[in-house]
């Protein structure tokens, strides 16, 4: 799971020409949930909100206290965009959790929260809607958080993903492609062959 956790001086959610929610000084958190997330996730990026001592103290000494400390409020965004993976230049949104799925997860992390901290204090931005999320960032304080078991390692891949990333990089490769990748192993089967064939596989790699 990843989050962006925003400081702020006041936020708030609009759908359509209503707004749903809002806060004053605080937390924003948008929320990207991925399909390998579990209850430790959960568990994990609860503990961390709350905890984050993101706030001054009483002598205006930074980074002593967090939004608990201060009884704050925390606003908080599902965003499955948080997921994104590029091909290329196009975003793929696989490592997301589909949204059948991912809503009752969202709910249960709004839920911990709620429990381990006071419920009024915990606002919410409407799942699946198109939503305006207007931040006003304090600072700008800006943290970037990813749970321990987060996606990101190739390990931890579904194994859907693996194989449609397989799928992907096949798709990708041209004729011409290919013919430089078999002219690669039969260079190194062949000593006599040229070296170039290095230079060929490294131009293949974007930057």
């Amino acid at each position: 799971m990843k989050a962006i956790i925003q400081r702020v001086t006041k936020a708030s959610v609009t759908v359509g020409e209503d707004q749903i929610s809002s806060i004053g000084r605080g937390l924003c958190v948008l929320f990207g949930i991925s399909v390998t997330d579990t209850q430790k996730d959960v568990d994990y990026m609860v503990r961390k909100i709350l905890n984050l001592r993101v706030f001054e103290d009483e002598n205006g000494r930074a980074w002593s206290h967090s939004v608990m400390g201060r009884e704050l409020e925390v606003l908080c965004v599902s965003q499955f965009t948080l997921q994104c993976i590029l091909k290329g230049n196009k975003p793929d949104f696989h490592s997301a959790m589909p949204a059948e799925q991912a809503q009752p997860f969202y709910n249960n992390i709004l839920e911990q929260l709620r429990q381990a901290y006071k419920p009024e204090l915990i606002k919410d931005g409407q799942f699946g809607a198109y939503m305006q999320v207007h931040i006003q960032n304090d600072g700008p304080v800006t943290i970037q958080l990813e749970s321990p078991t987060g996606p990101t390692d190739p390990r931890l891949l579904s194994k859907q993903e693996k194989q449609q990333q397989r799928k992907e990089k096949t798709r990708s490769k041209g004729p011409s492609e290919s013919s430089r990748e078999k002219g690669g192993l039969l260079s190194k089967a062949d000593p006599s062959a040229s070296s170039g064939a290095e230079g060929d596989v490294s131009s293949e790699q974007e930057p």
